[in-house]
């Protein structure tokens, strides 16, 4: 494609008074589908995930990823003369998002009533960990506080003697990231029937509930609430589980449904009384845990490969970057580079290929302030 392409959100533009990863990541989405993004950021040291290791030029990595593509004002939000330099972009922005507490941006002289009097078009998304109120509102906490007081961490942390973090910043990000692109383009094809903007309120807490939509249904029908790995998706049966090998490796074992089940019995040679595993689940894990563990991952790979049974060998990150079904799909075919001219894969993004940028163009994430004479003439 030509670099003439026109993307969805061309000519829209972002204020982002955001830091750290929900608000980025919704801006990184927004740009990558040709939204202007400007990265609002204090003088002197800009957002602290610019100094997180590690160092990749100039730069965090980390915050190279989730910038690609941005621009960066840096601006004195407590200097009022400062402050007066945003209402000319204030008044010509399509979307605003920030990510302080309750309260803050009031304070600051930016709340949405003062800025939707300078531009009532505008799309306003604040992202809290817990809302613009309730009893929680204005409680400090990350991701793992977020899924812990939503019950999400209590289906699935491990034993006592060994809990176990998840990996993914669930709460940030499907809680975050994902519900603030959504409302926000909600917000624009309402603002085209009715002319006016709105306030987003999107609460992190309270958007990973519908995450555990099988967990919620099966305790509000049944009156039995699912608990730490006992469910089915948990850990509880045979059929949903990780299973070590020989050499330290681990299948990721899914065969859920009675044909897939069925199939993997056999492939496994799983004795006949086992296969019933309504009887002892319990009995039924520990005898498939002792057959997969007597071979290598080698093994079952071949062995899995005959028959569709939804199991697999769980993939290293590294070796999932290589995998030639991600990189025929184009996952890491945009490009991130320094002020070095160096290029890494970009950080792939739920937006689909026709409405971003020709990948031929590497992009950067924008160095602090560097486009100060652009916005404050």
């Amino acid at each position: 494609m030509s670099s003439q392409r026109v993307q969805p959100l061309t000519g829209f533009r972002v204020l982002d008074f955001t830091t750290l990863l929900p608000g980025p990541m919704a801006g990184l989405m927004l740009a990558e589908a040709g939204a202007d993004v400007v990265k609002i950021e204090r003088p002197g040291t800009g957002e602290e995930m610019r100094h997180y290791a590690p160092r990749w030029g100039r730069e965090s990595i980390s915050f190279a990823m989730l910038n690609r593509g941005k621009k960066s004002l840096a601006i004195d939000l407590k200097d009022r003369q400062a402050l007066s330099l945003l209402e000319p972009l204030i008044a010509e922005a399509d979307i605003l998002i920030e990510q302080f507490r309750p309260g803050v941006m009031e304070r600051l002289g930016l709340g949405y009533g003062a800025v939707a009097r300078l531009n009532p078009r505008i799309v306003y998304c604040s992202i809290t960990g817990y809302g613009q109120e309730g009893p929680k509102a204005d409680a400090a906490g990350h991701d793992l506080n977020y899924i812990g007081d939503a019950g999400l961490l209590g289906l699935g942390m491990g034993p006592a003697e060994a809990p176990v973090v998840p990996p993914v910043l669930a709460a940030d990000l499907a809680g975050g990231s994902y519900p603030a692109v959504v409302n926000i383009l909600l917000a624009l094809f309402q603002r085209e029937r009715t002319g006016h903007g709105t306030h987003l309120d999107i609460a992190m807490t309270d958007n990973l509930f519908m995450l555990m939509s099988w967990a919620l249904g099966e305790g509000a029908a049944t009156g039995h609430w699912p608990g730490n790995g006992d469910s089915l998706l948990t850990g509880g049966s045979p059929r949903y589980q990780i299973y070590p090998t020989a050499d330290g490796r681990f299948v990721a074992a899914a065969p859920l449904e009675q044909k897939f089940w069925d199939a993997f019995c056999r492939l496994i040679e799983l004795p006949d009384p086992l296969c019933d595993d309504s009887r002892d689940p319990q009995a039924t894990i520990a005898a498939v845990r002792g057959i997969v563990a007597g071979r290598d991952a080698a093994h079952w790979r071949r062995v899995f490969y005959q028959e569709d049974c939804c199991c697999s060998i769980v993939a290293t990150l590294e070796e999932a970057v290589r995998d030639g079904h991600f990189r025929a799909r184009g996952l890491f075919s945009h490009m991130l580079e320094n002020e070095e001219g160096e290029h890494v894969p970009a950080l792939p993004v739920s937006i689909a290929p026709q409405f971003r940028d020709d990948p031929a163009r590497p992009k950067s994430a924008p160095s602090l302030g560097g486009h100060n004479d652009e916005f404050l003439k």
